[in-house]
């Protein structure tokens, strides 16, 4: 008779190793745990855990290297509390690293942060190592070292607020507005006015500009039709004409030469002009000595 081996009950019990299997693996996965990467372990101790909880993540410089693998308390001990932390195995600790206890975000959640010494030069921890720990001051408490300077910033707010309120209720912007007002009513007034310039004035402006530009086109086309070359001859002599009668005007020899260059001629006729005015004045004032009538015949007077 053949003897079965895969019988049954084998088969269900390999299936629950398995099935535990990848729950254990699952598990540890989800927790961040990487189940074949070697780890090593450090402890820490706390008065006050403040809520950290097993599988919270352990920082170096913001980095994940690790997390929080197990929380023992005894109460009935100093620090209740210790905290060990697995992280790879890569990671070397000098003496003087030290575990800080810190908020983890605003939502309250905690997180082990690992801060080297400053001289990394010391000799190493060893895994299982107790490291030194420290309760990191939150956010809050920061919030609370705010709270003086952030008290003389609300003081001075409210003195800029009850400014502002006397500015915004004082006379001097009440008549700052209204002057406002006035000059957007007058700017209103003015855009209206330009528009109906603009309607009525413009057009017939733009009406006689086009008319001054048509006489210009009429008196250009007339223009064209001026013979300037016969024209400007007949300039020419006029000017040669004018010329000739200036140097005759300049020349001593003739009549008109004379009558302007001779100043001898000049003070005879204006002696003779003189003679002449004294004879019309005498004349008008006796007439007797120059005129004798007499209808009878009669003896001529002596004077």
């Amino acid at each position: 008779m053949k003897k079965i081996f895969f019988t049954r009950e084998v088969r269900l019990g390999i299936v629950a190793v398995i099935t535990i299997a990848v729950l254990y693996f699952g598990l540890n996965f989800l927790k961040g745990i990487n189940v074949f990467s070697p780890t090593q372990y450090y402890y820490g101790v706390y008065d006050n855990v403040d809520g950290l909880i097993e599988s919270a993540p352990v920082y170096i410089q913001g980095y994940k290297v690790g997390q929080v693998d197990e929380i023992l308390y005894d109460f009935s001990a100093s620090p209740a509390f210790r905290v060990r932390i697995s992280v790879n195995k890569d990671l070397q600790f000098p003496i003087g690293t030290r575990m800080e206890l810190a908020d983890d975000g605003l939502l309250g959640d905690k997180m082990i942060r690992i801060v080297f010494p400053e001289d990394r030069t010391a000799r190493l921890h060893v895994s299982k190592d107790t490291l030194d720990s420290k309760v990191a001051e939150g956010m809050f408490a920061d919030a609370a070292a705010m709270l003086p300077a952030l008290h003389t910033t609300l003081d001075h707010v409210d003195s800029l607020v009850c400014a502002a309120q006397m500015i915004l209720s004082g006379q001097e912007l009440q008549n700052t507005m209204a002057s406002v007002e006035r000059t957007t009513a007058n700017l209103a007034a003015s855009s209206g006015e330009l528009r109906n310039l603009m309607k009525q004035d413009v057009p017939q402006l733009l009406a006689d500009v086009q008319l001054a530009v048509n006489d210009l086109k009429f008196v250009g086309a007339n223009l064209k039709q001026v013979d300037f070359q016969t024209t400007f001859g007949k300039v020419n002599g006029t000017l040669d004409n004018l010329q000739t009668l200036t140097s005759k005007l300049n020349d001593t020899d003739g009549t008109l030469g004379l009558l302007m260059n001779d100043k001898e001629l000049y003070l005879n006729l204006s002696n003779t002009l003189s003679s002449a005015d004294k004879l019309l004045i005498d004349l008008q004032s006796h007439p007797k000595r120059y005129v004798h009538f007499s209808l009878f015949g009669g003896k001529k007077d002596k004077d």
